[in-house]
């Protein structure tokens, strides 16, 4: 059972990792049909998704990430009790 958790734990993490990642890229003017930002996008948009239905934006800020990572660091710390 601990090993499920912890599993779960690095996918957390690694969910997390990409909100931030895509957050980041979004402040650069770069191409956004290329392969990292397109992967990101697949990667994430199940959860962020979601959360817009629900959040609208702030003006030109979108809250929706921070929010996600917020979840995720709840739903991580429920599961491993910390």
């Amino acid at each position: 059972m601990d090993g499920i958790i912890q599993l779960v734990g690095v996918f957390i993490q690694f969910l997390g990792f990409a909100i931030f990642a895509r957050a980041i890229l979004s402040w650069f003017p770069i191409d956004q049909n290329g392969t990292i930002p397109q992967a990101l996008d697949s990667i994430t948009s199940p959860i962020l998704d979601p959360l817009r239905k629900i959040i609208p934006p702030l003006g030109m800020i979108d809250l929706t990430p921070m929010i996600a990572m917020f979840l995720l660091l709840v739903i991580g710390g429920a599961l491993t009790g910390a």
